[in-house]
């Protein structure tokens, strides 16, 4: 029993669990704002929190190799607490159930929901080492607000400014998600986007585009009728500013790159709050 619960404790550690967690939440406040009835939305939270799990797994299970020689004691599998079998076999089941989820929501969800995960697994196999490493993220985050709307009954995609306000904020997470870890990627062999900019133009390139999504969020909805626009999304908006400039702050006096990822993620949750209050619909 207690190798068990080792071996649950280390796959739940391989799977990142904090970016699991906040895109997780993230989906069910998306969902909460397109009004998808209660069932449909606890199928949609599951099947998202699935599907990062499997993101997160075979993001270890790739660079096991990569950790090891960097001797990353906060990753289970480089520790050894779990295999890189298990992993594999914990990305494999999360991203069957991520499926089998999404599925009684409809076809064309499954298929958005499918083409995300095919997105993020992207990067994993490859594309984090190459010049375009930002575009798995964009197309990720920018189908993410369709997944609400598309499990609503009504079945809609989002309209262009949820996409992008997602396109924008997955810029910003890549370009801070890699910060803490530049040096241990240069070391392995890893020069994605982030890399080649530096530490301190990735992250002013994260505020940049965070401003952008929030801007497209408070003014999207009302089809950039200023007059108009609740006076809260604005205030979010101004948030996310701060929240930006902060990013920048740290960047210059040299703190952890951690923090700053920890902040860009405080400004999607900011994001996701002006969803739910602008408009009060994805689709229009």
């Amino acid at each position: 029993m207690r190798t068990i619960s080792a071996s649950t404790a280390g796959l739940w550690k391989s799977a990142h669990p904090g970016p699991t967690l906040v895109v997780t939440a993230l989906s069910g406040v998306l969902a909460v704002g397109a009004g998808v009835d209660l069932w449909r939305g606890l199928l949609l939270v599951a099947a998202v929190f699935f599907g990062q799990l499997s993101v997160g797994l075979s993001n270890d299970a790739i660079d096991a190799e990569r950790d090891r020689a960097v001797q990353r004691k906060d990753k289970p599998i480089a520790r050894g607490d779990i295999s890189v079998s298990a992993a594999w076999v914990g990305a494999g089941g999360s991203l069957l159930l991520a499926l089998l989820l999404s599925a009684p929501l409809g076809w064309v969800l499954l298929i958005a929901h499918a083409a995300a995960l095919v997105s993020a697994w992207s990067y994993n196999l490859g594309l984090k080492a190459t010049v375009v490493s930002v575009v798995p993220y964009m197309v990720t985050f920018g189908l993410f607000p369709s997944l609400a709307t598309l499990a609503h009954d009504s079945g809609q995609w989002a309209s262009g400014w949820a996409w992008v306000a997602g396109a924008a904020l997955g810029v910003a997470l890549h370009m801070t998600n890699v910060l803490p870890d530049l040096d241990d990627d240069a070391q392995t062999g890893i020069r994605g986007l982030p890399h080649r900019l530096g530490g301190t133009a990735a992250a002013a390139v994260a505020s940049v585009t965070l401003v952008f999504g929030a801007a497209a969020v408070a003014a999207g909805p009302v089809q950039w009728q200023i007059s108009d626009i609740p006076a809260i999304s604005w205030l979010l908006c101004g948030v996310v500013v701060l929240l930006a400039s902060v990013t920048v702050l740290l960047s210059l006096t040299g703190r952890p790159g951690r923090v700053q990822f920890q902040v860009v993620m405080l400004a999607a949750l900011m994001l996701a709050v002006q969803l739910v209050i602008s408009g009060g619909s994805l689709v229009h």
